[in-house]
């Protein structure tokens, strides 16, 4: 079975068109450009802004005009992430999707279900006849996955409605009326070329085969840093022996916890032997500390050719310890909601550039304004005490919860008169636009649901295709309850 064929016919068939259409992050020129031709095909109202954010109006259902506007909101890039075998171009190339049982994945690459269900949402209820609802708005924004650019730059006559269903959450049977804030924090080391010794091996560390995930929403669960195990090890050779680092790559996403990394890195030939034996007993160290938590993790040391330069000793140790020193996973729980991160770090990506530079990439979450700022100072420090240039990107606020909402309550009725349970309301550690756009429109009720996905952010991303039915049926029923009230 092909995922157009899935049931609901008109959520998966709009979902299977937007897996077809490239769309990484800063490059939404396609999928934008399908949108508009979308609403103009099936003529439905639509606007863009400056930013490139698309937003749809479609009129109430006869007998409804007078019911309050309801924004329908997703965002439109996707987090492009694929396994190191895997030859794909997100640029130009389609997702491959496949259904797999319950599950809908895609082959070596991210499936992009976050947030494409969320627009195949979005898209059906402007075309189906049939719904009842009152005026409806779907908001399509820009470069969510790398700094919420378009919920940042919302055009001031954007919207029109005081309620927002944000279609970017990723668990069914559970309603969002909270999520933590966020900043980035960046580091610069520049560093000089020094000509490789001739008496040295030079040997290649790498980590494959883990989960990695999303930094927000999978953070608490304990999963590898690919970057923090390349680290370590180095750290340890370099307190025993003489190490030519030449090179340190890994991860790529600030909001996804690294999956791969490796080093180049050159030792007296005399020790290469012993460095080997070292990587064996920490590679069996490292699998044991992830026993039941990385199945797939794969530490491997290889020999290289020789390099013609290596990166001056100053900066290399520098670099090693700043990275083993790095804090990275959760910071401290909440204590106002049970069970809910309160501050965390993700020690993102780190990488080689041009003009003998090397960006350390890292990203800071809390749902306590002051603690995003402390913990993005910590961040701070470590790389100011190696001797690196650090940059603070604006952030995003949180989304306080608001126990009071209309909407919440409303869409928690539908969905227990539905599957007869009620749903969890909760706060999410991961990003969500809802608190950009409060600080644009203040009057602004909203919550956020979704169907359930896991592995986003990641090669694994899936899908679980009975909760997109569920996810349907309970986004319409919300509508035709907003209409009525």
């Amino acid at each position: 079975m092909e995922v157009k064929d899935l049931k609901p016919e008109l959520i998966w068939q709009c979902f299977d068109e937007v897996t077809k259409v490239p769309r990484p992050s800063c490059h939404e020129e396609r999928i934008r450009e399908f949108l508009v031709n979308f609403a103009k095909k099936h003529g439905v109202a639509v606007k863009t802004d400056e930013c490139g954010n698309v937003l749809m109006h479609k009129d109430a259902t006869p007998g409804f005009e007078k019911a309050p506007v309801v924004i329908l909101q997703a965002h439109m890039d996707m987090v492009a992430e694929k396994n190191g075998d895997v030859e794909h171009d997100f640029l130009k190339d389609p997702i491959d999707t496949y259904v797999d049982g319950d599950w809908v994945k895609a082959r070596g690459t991210t499936l992009g279900a976050d947030n494409g269900i969320g627009i195949a949402a979005a898209m059906a209820v402007m075309i189906d006849p049939d719904l009842k609802h009152g005026p409806v708005e779907a908001l399509f924004t820009v470069n969510e996955e790398i700094g919420l650019e378009g919920a940042q730059n919302l055009g001031e006559d954007m919207l029109g409605g005081n309620i927002l269903i944000n279609l970017d959450s990723e668990d069914d049977g559970e309603i969002f009326v909270g999520c933590a804030g966020g900043i980035d924090t960046t580091a610069w080391f520049d560093y000089k070329r020094s000509i490789a010794p001739d008496n040295f091996s030079y040997l290649r560390i790498s980590v494959t085969g883990l989960l990695g995930g999303h930094s927000g929403g999978d953070i608490h669960l304990g999963r590898a840093n690919a970057n923090k195990i390349v680290a370590r090890f180095l750290w340890g050779c370099s307190q025993k022996w003489n190490l030519e680092l030449i090179e340190f790559d890994g991860g790529n996403l600030r909001n996804a916890i690294p999956r791969e990394a490796h080093a180049v890195f050159g030792i007296e030939t005399k020790l290469a032997d012993d460095i080997k034996e070292a990587l064996e007993a920490y590679a069996a160290e490292i699998k044991n500390e992830y026993s039941g938590v990385e199945p797939s993790i794969k530490i491997s040391i290889e020999e290289t050719e020789k390099p013609q330069y290596s990166i001056d000793q100053e900066t290399s140790l520098a670099l090693v310890r700043s990275l083993y020193s790095a804090p990275h996973g959760v910071v401290s729980m909440s204590r106002d909601i049970e069970g809910l991160v309160e501050t965390s770090t993700n020690l993102a990506a780190v990488k080689m550039e041009k003009d003998n530079r090397i960006k350390v990439t890292t990203s800071q979450r809390s749902s306590v304004e002051s603690r995003k700022y402390d913990i993005a100072g910590q961040v701070e420090a470590n790389f100011q005490l190696a001797g690196a240039k650090v940059e603070h990107s604006d952030g995003y606020p949180g989304w306080a919860p608001n126990m009071k909402s209309p909407i919440m309550k409303i869409a928690a009725q539908a969905y227990e008169e539905l599957f007869g349970v009620k749903p969890a309301i909760k706060a999410i550690h991961a990003g969500l636009e809802c608190g950009l756009f409060l600080a644009k429109y203040p009057g602004l009720d909203m919550v956020s649901f979704g169907p359930t996905m896991t592995g986003v952010h990641s090669p694994d991303e899936k899908l679980l295709i009975p909760t997109v039915d569920k996810f349907w049926r309970h986004l319409c029923l919300t509508l035709e309850k907003v209409a009525k009230s």
